[in-house]
């Protein structure tokens, strides 16, 4: 189902992604997160998709569709790095850093860093062209909420 986006999102010079394309990717991103710990419950697809809601101005039911979608790309999709990677090149700067904050609210939720989870945003982060310091800083702005 995914082919097409996955082939145009891996080119070796995709094109910046239309809104609905970035949305899509970007919640996958979050979704393979929420899985890196092997615990992959309600809590946090209901966190994942009060975050599409609000980030994206949808509706509970929209939002829902559009992680159900998400979970579907997430397992069919490159591994991380080709699939980060490529985000990195189609998504503007300003939208990473937002989806940097995003994947700390979903590793956080828990109120644990699990290892797993913490070492992925680790390697997401750069491959996202997010440094260290600006990651640090959106994990901080999200535990203060």
């Amino acid at each position: 189902m995914f082919a097409d986006f996955l082939k145009r999102l891996t080119q070796p010079e995709p094109a910046q992604l239309p809104d609905e394309d970035a949305r899509l990717a970007l919640t996958a991103l979050l979704v393979r997160v929420a899985r890196s710990d092997e615990s992959y419950d309600a809590d946090e697809r209901a966190l994942i998709d009060r975050i599409a809601a609000e980030r994206y101005g949808l509706s509970p039911f929209e939002a829902s569709a559009l992680r159900g979608h998400a979970e579907q790309l997430e397992s069919e999709a490159p591994d991380t790095v080709r699939f980060t990677r490529a985000i990195k090149d189609s998504v503007p700067f300003e939208a990473r850093i937002g989806v940097i904050e995003a994947l700390w609210q979903v590793v956080l939720a828990d109120g644990e860093r699990d290892e797993a989870e913490d070492a992925l945003l680790r390697m997401v982060a750069p491959l996202l062209g997010i440094s260290d310091v600006d990651s640090a800083m959106a994990r901080q702005r999200v535990a203060k909420d």
